[in-house]
C-alpha cells in the first residue's frame, strides 16, 4: 500500500524507538526535530536510508524541540544499545545532557543541523554554513529591493543557534547600507502560522514597508501568505532560507525573490558515514568536530537545478 505525504510525515514523527533485543544489534537511532517540515524530514529520511544501505536498522524519532522528549528518546536509543545516535539538538545549552548521557553509555554522538554548546562530547558536528548563508542570502536581497528602503525581519528559535547566526549574517551585509530601514523583528520560531502571525502585526504597524527577510523558509512563506491577504505581495522583497520545495515553488511563482539553500541532504548522508566509519574502526573520518557545508543561492534564474527535496545540480 502505497502511503501518502501527509500519512509518511505523521508515521515518522510517531515512529516509537522500540525496544527489545532485534533492535539491539547494528541500531543506528536518528532523532530529529519535527519531520513536518520539510527540511528535518529530508534529514531524517536521507540520514535512515543511508543506515540503511549500510546495513544497520535505522529508527526515526522526533523531539519538537522539546528537550524532555529528547532525553527519553536518548534513554530508548541508551536501552537499545544503539551503535550510534545521529542527533539534531533540540536546544543549544538544553540539549548538553541528553547528549552527556549518551557519551557516558558508550554511544557515539554525531550531531547535525544545529550545534550545541559545548565541545569535545560529540564526535562531530555538521552543520550548515550559516553566517556564509545569511552572507548570500543579504547581498541578493539587498539587490532586490535596490540597497534603499524599509523592511521587517523573520527570526527563527531562539534556543537554535543558526537563528542568532543567521541575523547576525543579514545584519553584517545590511548595515553597510544606511538607506535601509529595519522597521521591526519578530520571533516566529520556524513556523510558518507564527510568520503570518507576525507578518500581519508588523504590517499594521509598518504598512509601507518594501521587504521581509526571513530566518528560514516556513517563517518567509506565511509572510508571503499574510501579505497575499492584505494585498501588498505585489513589489515585495521576500527572501527565504532552507531551500524547501515549497519555497522553490514559491520562486518560481514569482511570489519569494530567492531562498538559500542548506544542505540538509548532504550532512546528513554524512554524519551517518561518519558514525559507521568510527563504529568500524574507533577512529573519527573527519578531526574537526564542527564542520561547516557551504549554502547555496536559489533564485529564478537557478530554480529549474533544483533536481530533489533539498537538492540543487551544478
Amino acid at each position: 500500500m502505497k502511503l501518502t505525504k501527509r500519512a509518511l510525515l505523521a508515521a515518522v514523527a510517531t515512529l516509537p524507538l522500540m525496544a527489545g533485543s532485534a533492535w539491539a544489534e547494528g541500531l543506528i537511532s536518528i532523532i530529529v526535530n519535527d519531520p513536518a517540515n520539510p527540511y528535518w524530514f529530508t534529514e531524517g529520511e536521507v540520514a535512515k536510508a543511508t543506515a540503511e544501505e549500510l546495513g544497520y536498522e535505522a529508527a526515526v524519532a522526533a523531539h519538537k524541540g522539546d528537550t524532555n522528549t529528547e532525553s527519553t528518546l536518548i534513554d530508548t536509543a541508551i536501552t537499545n544499545q544503539a551503535k550510534a545516535i545521529i542527533l539534531g539538538p533540540a536546544n543549544a545549552d538544553g540539549s548538553i545532557g541528553a547528549v552527556k548521557k549518551a557519551v557516558d553509555a558508550g554511544i557515539p554522538v554525531f550531531i547535525v543541523n544545529a550545534e550545541i554548546n559545548e565541545s569535545g562530547l560529540a564526535k562531530a558536528q555538521l552543520v550548515s554554513n550559516n553566517a556564509q548563508g545569511a552572507a548570500l542570502g543579504a547581498m541578493a536581497w539587498v539587490e532586490a529591493i535596490g540597497g534603499e528602503g524599509s523592511f521587517v525581519e523573520l527570526f527563527g528559535a531562539p534556543s537554535d543557534n543558526n537563528a542568532q547566526t543567521r541575523s547576525n549574517g543579514f545584519e553584517t551585509v545590511l548595515s553597510q547600507y544606511p538607506d535601509l530601514d529595519k522597521k521591526a523583528q519578530e520571533v516566529a520560531n520556524w513556523d510558518r502560522t507564527q510568520g503570518y502571525t507576525k507578518m500581519q502585526s508588523m504590517l499594521q504597524a509598518n504598512p509601507d514597508v518594501k521587504g521581509v527577510i526571513s530566518g528560514n523558509d516556513e517563517m518567509a512563506l506565511g509572510a508571503i501568505a499574510a501579505l497575499k491577504e492584505a494585498g501588498k505581495l505585489d513589489g515585495m522583497v521576500v527572501g527565504g532560507f532552507d531551500g524547501s520545495p515549497d519555497s522553490v515553488d514559491a520562486v518560481k511563482a514569482g511570489e519569494l525573490t530567492y531562498t538559500v539553500l542548506q544542505p540538509v541532504a548532504i550532512f546528513a548522508e554524512e554524519a551517518v558515514r561518519q558514525a559507521d566509519h568510527f563504529i568500524n574502526t574507533g577512529e573519527l573520518k573527519v578531526a574537526e568536530e564542527k564542520q561547516l557545508f557551504d549554502c547555496m543561492l536559489i533564485d529564478a534564474s537557478s530554480a529549474d537545478k533544483y533536481t530533489g527535496p533539498f537538492t540543487l545540480s551544478q
